[in-house]
């Protein structure tokens, strides 16, 4: 079963990420175009997941710098578990467990393959693919390297490169800088952090050693700030602030 590995890595009672289940999937997303998404993840690092839908399932890689739109740049990517097509509009906190941090949806959208055969360009190592998202657009590839491995053996998780093909989509932009914020919300990760129940918030590392655990210390300080902000404004209401950001495409 594709989502064995998935499932078995995760505790549904304490996780709200979705169990998924891959035969409903397939009949539900019957006819419809193929759905990817990138996430930004802070975990025990900060890192991008991209997912591409494939016969019931998101293939997954982790892409520790993000995308490039630069076809110069080759950004590592190492294949992960596959996850559920539900998992594709998940956005907020993992609180323990595998994967314990903020989730974000920074981009959603549908991919079109242009390699004729999908799974034989997998197994060959080389997918060349289209993007059509709300920040990723244009034709891509991934390729598959040898990896972190000893010489003369293959790396234990599939390691490849996402590269940007030459196209009017292409540039120098860093869309990662640009463009840093939700799809779905409109927010960043504070915000995220701050709409979640306050008994769910990742703890801050103590002390905040290296970029990342700063990184979450200060998020949480700032989500702590704006759910005060938010109690106070309840207790003097007004306008309710709207809501940013586009629904993702599922």
């Amino acid at each position: 079963m594709a989502l064995k590995q998935y499932q078995q890595k995760r505790n549904f009672a304490s996780s709200p990420e979705p169990k998924g289940d891959e035969a409903k999937a397939r009949k539900r997303r019957k006819g419809k175009k193929p759905f990817f998404c990138v996430q930004k993840h802070l975990a025990s690092h900060l890192h991008y997941d991209l997912r591409l839908e494939h016969h019931g399932v998101l293939l997954s890689w982790a892409v520790p710098k993000g995308p490039s739109l630069d076809p110069s740049v080759k950004r590592f990517a190492a294949q992960v578990e596959d996850h559920p097509v539900e998992y594709g509009t998940f956005e907020g906190v993992i609180p323990e467990g595998y994967g314990a941090g903020i989730v974000m949806l920074w981009d959603s959208g549908t991919w079109t393959a242009e390699s004729p055969d999908v799974d034989a360009a997998l197994a060959k190592g080389d997918l060349k693919f289209t993007l059509d998202g709300y920040k990723l657009k244009g034709s891509w590839v991934l390729v598959r390297t040898r990896g972190y491995a000893r010489p003369g053996e293959l790396s234990k998780k599939p390691s490849w490169l996402l590269i940007k093909h030459r196209d009017e989509w292409s540039g120098d932009v860093d869309i990662t800088e640009f463009a840093p914020l939700s799809v779905k919300s409109g927010d960043d990760f504070p915000a995220i952090v701050a709409a979640q129940d306050p008994a769910l918030w990742p703890t801050p590392r103590r002390p905040a050693t290296g970029e990342t655990g700063a990184m979450l210390q200060k998020i949480i300080e700032q989500a702590a700030e704006l759910k005060l902000a938010e109690l106070h404004q309840q207790e003097t209401p007004s306008s309710p602030r709207k809501r940013r950001g586009r629904k993702p495409v599922v």
